[in-house]
């Protein structure tokens, strides 16, 4: 027989349980306490040896559970004035990555970003505490109860007030085992593909600098100015506004070169249209091979390129962006390879300009040089070698994927009951 619960006042999805699991809330189950951060802060920050972790949301990794390490650290007099936590604590955000939760293999202190939530009773096992938090059912409870609270992030009252349903000790330990397979194997893949990105970017800036040359090239390379090498296009300055998902002509945004791009765009990638009544000019259209710079950031990523490549719709440069056409045949994809590596890209340094918001300059961008292969076999050898690297990573990327699916799927099945556990 299955125990319903029904939130018809809170608007949270019904859900069953077992009837043997026992219902309680967190409030019960765990001590919970906001953090609290030294202000200014920056008078507290220390690289000394004495200095106690400072734990941020950046510490956290992506698709990790435990939070190992910081980048920063306080004062002692600045941690008096925080909140200490310690190694086997959880802490929970309440504003950014709302409501996600960690386990710490640290001691430290947090900031008023987190809740620490400590003290279990002995009716919890730790790792099953943890897969209960991350629970789908858990998230809505958070942000419903926090939308019902006038407030738009966590605070301890309403975490306290979250409803979780515990099998018995024993099999809490069970499900927490079986979800930290899954979760072991997604940790390992993501250090992987952190591995092979590294890999990839060094093999990259060793190729472009001509650090590293292929076998079978010799060629001496050409070093010719920006403005030689290219001519430069004219661009729109439609906003967002102005798009739509559909249409007849594509829209290249600087938001989309900096965020979602990678160094070539094709088919493949997502691309937003001119909405059907804003008007352009033929003047505008893309060739293949031409590049795009995105020529505003919010940092040193300004100066982000994509180069066009085999795009069978009609193209335009966006907002806030350059739009270069080289006048000399390239392989396709190397100029984005070219522009975005470090090599090139430290020559845009000392031309940034602004504070809040970085920019780069035509004029500026005129200055640099481009160093390259003479040869076109030579710049495709290149590109093909980064471009199998790209399709291995996104081949992880994609088993990464589906390994988080299949234990969002375990968890539904295995912390509402659905599936039981035996001996």
């Amino acid at each position: 027989m299955l125990c319903i619960r029904l939130w018809k006042g809170w608007g949270i999805k019904m859900m069953t349980f077992p009837n043997d699991w026992t219902e309680t809330t967190l409030g019960k189950s765990v001590q919970i306490a906001r953090g609290a951060s030294p202000r200014p802060i920056e008078a507290f920050l220390t690289a000394s040896i004495d200095g106690v972790n400072w734990i941020k949301i950046g510490d956290a990794p992506k698709n990790s559970k435990y939070i190992t390490h910081t980048a920063e650290k306080i004062t002692v007099s600045g941690a008096r004035k925080s909140v200490t936590v310690r190694e086997g604590d959880f802490i929970l955000s309440n504003s950014m990555s709302f409501g996600k939760p960690y386990i710490l293999t640290v001691d430290g202190c947090i900031h008023d970003g987190w809740l620490r939530l400590f003290d279990y009773n002995e009716q919890i096992n730790k790792e099953f505490l943890y897969y209960i938090l991350f629970f789908r059912h858990i998230q809505e409870q958070f942000a419903t109860f926090a939308a019902g609270s006038g407030v738009q992030n966590l605070n301890k009252d309403v975490v306290k007030r979250v409803v979780v349903h515990l099998p018995s000790k024993p099999e809490q330990k069970a499900i927490a085992e079986i979800l930290t397979v899954f979760d072991t194997h997604i940790a390992n893949l993501t250090e992987l593909i952190e591995k092979k990105k590294a890999i990839r970017e060094g093999a990259l800036e060793d190729l472009i600098s001509g650090k590293t040359r292929l076998s079978g090239f010799n060629s001496e390379w050409i070093s010719i100015s920006f403005d030689e090498y290219f001519t430069l296009l004219s661009n729109n300055t439609y906003s967002r506004d102005k798009l739509a998902e559909h249409g007849q002509v594509g829209n290249i945004h600087y938001g989309d070169i900096l965020i979602k791009y990678s160094e070539i765009v094709t088919d493949e990638d997502e691309i937003p249209f001119l909405r059907p009544e804003i008007t352009y000019s033929d003047n505008w259209l893309l060739h293949t091979n031409d590049v795009i710079i995105a020529d505003t950031a919010e940092d040193e990523t300004v100066g982000k390129a994509i180069q066009i490549c085999e795009v069978s719709v009609p193209l335009v440069g966006g907002l806030h962006t350059i739009v270069c056409r080289p006048k000399f045949e390239t392989a396709h994809g190397f100029l984005g390879l070219y522009i975005n590596s470090k090599s090139y890209h430290d020559q845009l340094l000392p031309h940034i300009t602004g504070i809040k918001v970085s920019s780069i300059s035509k004029k500026a961008i005129k200055t640099t040089v481009l160093t390259i292969p003479s040869e076109i076999e030579e710049q495709s050898a290149i590109v093909g070698i980064i471009t199998a690297m790209d399709k291995e990573i996104r081949s992880l990327e994609e088993e990464r994927d589906k390994m988080i699916k299949i234990r969002e799927g375990a968890m539904d099945d295995l912390l509402t009951g659905k599936v039981r556990l035996t001996d």
